[in-house]
């Protein structure tokens, strides 16, 4: 069973805290991780890049010379994809790059991104944490206290806009409620700050 700190807002450690094997000590899925992320990704692509074809371009409804005589080739339109300023073959269409993942293999691949980071010791408790006002020399005091390195993942177990703009203000550091909690995200931080509501949600949530 995977054990952490847990610090008060003053960046002091004040226990511990045993988190739950279902959810941060459960065997590493690379695979399901590999789906999600990949699924994640592409989801945010917009797919928007749309070009004419030959139906859609203006003009070209006269056909430029007649069929025979001319010693020309023959053409029925100047919108052809073979004139400048014809239509375009085989070009991008609007389109969703959204892929489907089954609600399990997602399920896994959030245990398992939760437990790699549970295993190298990368996850951190936060009791308390709460503030008046946005204050982000108290944020970037607290990090200072917790001697991170690298980029900082903060869940929240519900909103607190004081908190939010605290952070919003420091690069290295993203908040996000727990309920938006991704793959993704997990992976591109080097240290996972939960409140100890996100973890208590957490835990509800995913252990069965």
């Amino acid at each position: 069973m995977p054990q952490v700190s847990v610090y008060d807002i003053k960046g002091e450690v004040i226990g511990t805290r045993d988190l739950s094997n279902a959810v941060f000590g459960a065997e590493v899925n690379r695979d399901a991780v590999h789906s999600s992320v990949v699924r994640q990704l592409a989801g945010r692509r917009t797919g928007n890049a749309d070009t004419k074809t030959r139906g859609e371009v203006s003009g070209g409804g006269k056909k430029p010379w007649r069929q025979k005589g001319t010693g020309r080739a023959r053409h029925g339109s100047t919108r052809s994809p073979i004139w400048t300023g014809g239509g375009t073959v085989f070009g991008p269409h609007t389109r969703s790059y959204v892929k489907s993942l089954p609600k399990k293999v997602r399920r896994l691949a959030l245990i398992s991104a939760l437990s790699d980071k549970a295993g190298k010791g990368a996850v951190k408790i936060m009791d308390g944490l709460a503030m008046d006002k946005p204050k982000t020399n108290t944020m970037a005091a607290l990090l200072d206290k917790l001697d991170v390195s690298g980029n900082v993942l903060l869940v929240l177990g519900g909103r607190d806009v004081n908190i939010e703009k605290s952070v919003a203000n420091i690069p290295w550091i993203k908040s996000i409620l727990v309920d938006n909690l991704n793959v993704f995200d997990i992976l591109n931080s080097e240290l996972l700050l939960l409140t100890k509501e996100a973890a208590d949600r957490l835990e509800e949530a995913y252990v069965s």
